[in-house]
């Protein structure tokens, strides 16, 4: 049984979920995992969802503002052994969900070029690539995507 909960960063299984998040991409990240984890801080986020596989923590994700009507997607994670099931999508579709009810039109995004399965959840999301953005601007490692909602 899979099931969602909206929360926000002081939630102890998002906090699990991200230090697994994490300890992932400083291996996939190699020598640039000092600069992206500078900007993955997950303090004071005040919209955090977490999913539950059979009432465990299995992956989370979260949105904040970025400018006016433009939210960003961050800490997108689920745990490796429920990969494949769905479980991100959902987690996506909730973000966007939450986001659009809250006012907002569109979601922005950074993920890594090391990061394939992200991109392709992405993509089949229906985010489309954008020149990267903010601190991102010029890292070629970097993929940045929007999606009007």
């Amino acid at each position: 049984m899979v099931n969602f909960k909206r929360t926000d960063s002081a939630d102890n299984d998002y906090l699990e979920l991200v230090k697994l998040l994490d300890a992932e991409l400083k291996v996939r990240d190699g020598d640039d995992h000092a600069f992206f984890a500078q900007y993955n801080k997950s303090d004071d986020i005040k919209n955090v969802i977490v999913c539950y596989s059979d009432n465990h923590p299995a992956g989370c994700g979260a949105f904040k503002f970025y400018s006016t009507g433009i939210v960003e997607i961050k800490r997108m994670y689920v745990k490796e052994s429920l990969r494949g099931k769905g479980l991100a999508s959902g987690i996506l579709v909730r973000l966007e969900d939450w986001a659009k009810e809250s006012g907002f039109s569109e979601c922005i995004l950074e993920t890594g070029k090391k990061q394939p399965e992200a991109i392709a959840l992405y993509i089949k999301s229906g985010y489309n690539r954008i020149p990267n953005y903010g601190q991102y601007a010029s890292v070629a490692s970097s993929v940045c995507m929007k999606k009007s909602l």
